[in-house]
């Protein structure tokens, strides 16, 4: 049986089985890469090859300084739950490609430095990820697609999924559940 056939009344044991698992793995299934402030530490998040063709834009002084964190939350059915936090920012999908406006716009998603989407909300879905350890990380960009930037730093988020511990954990859980059977 697949873990997302798992019956409801398994769900509460599930739950307190992957926390027991992320206890006794050490360590956990997501891990911050931010250090705070909405901007990554990692310089080469920072460079230009994420920027392609679209470049940066400084929030100019005396405007509100967005910021942003990002959260990965593991679906109990299947991928990830992606919580994206803003502060002085408005996603606003309607008014991509236009002017500029301050706080407002949209972001961008990337995955192993890799753009994937654009996001125009608060959450996002992933269903899947590859195996192993991924850094997915959020930038906040202006309606021209241009990073929002302050004091010469993206504004960013980023965090770590290692899907190899997930993996774990939900063989462990499969076990569980083949001996209820």
């Amino acid at each position: 049986m697949p873990f997302h056939s798992i019956s409801k009344t398994l769900l509460k044991p599930t739950l307190a089985l992957l926390t027991l698992g992320l206890v006794l793995s050490g360590g956990s299934l997501v891990s911050q890469a931010d250090t705070g402030h909405g901007h990554t530490s990692n310089s080469s998040m920072s460079d230009g090859h994420r920027d392609g063709h679209h470049g940066t834009l400084e929030i100019p002084a005396g405007q509100p300084v967005p910021t942003v964190n990002l959260v990965a939350h593991p679906d109990p059915v299947e991928g990830w739950n992606l919580e994206i936090q803003t502060t002085n920012f408005r996603f606003a999908p309607e008014q991509v490609n236009q002017a500029n406006s301050p706080g407002v716009g949209h972001g961008h998603i990337y995955i192993n430095g890799e753009k994937m989407s654009r996001i125009y909300g608060s959450w996002l879905h992933l269903p899947q990820l590859p195996s192993g350890r991924n850094e997915i990380t959020v930038s906040l960009n202006a309606n021209d697609h241009q990073a929002l930037t302050h004091n010469g730093q993206k504004i960013e988020s980023s965090v770590v999924v290692d899907v190899r511990k997930l993996i774990q954990v939900l063989a462990l859980l499969n076990d569980y559940r083949d001996s209820l059977s």
